[in-house]
């Protein structure tokens, strides 16, 4: 399965910690943007984007917002709909 988003690995200078950051294209077609949910714990830091919105199990979708964090428990459902431009978010596990 491929999937809708590009993702880099990096480490936070002088701390060792890792995160991911994922590139979402606005070409992405919102059939790819799927419920799922995830294995951890998440982190997601917005850092560009405009109109994208995250939407929890039982819940409206949420505005993203440029420099907030929003934080998913494992094994909930989410998922992301798209907006304007790239959506770029870093991810910490």
């Amino acid at each position: 399965m491929t999937k809708p988003y590009k993702e880099e690995i990096l480490e936070q200078h002088g701390t060792g910690k890792m995160f991911k950051v994922r590139t979402f294209e606005h070409t992405v077609d919102d059939s790819e943007l799927v419920w799922h949910r995830d294995k951890q714990h998440r982190t997601v830091h917005v850092l560009s984007g405009n109109g994208w919105k995250l939407q929890k199990d039982d819940t409206l979708p949420e505005d993203l917002r440029v420099g907030k964090d929003y934080y998913i428990l494992k094994n909930s459902y989410h998922r992301l709909i798209k907006g304007e431009n790239n959506l770029v978010i870093r991810i910490e596990e």
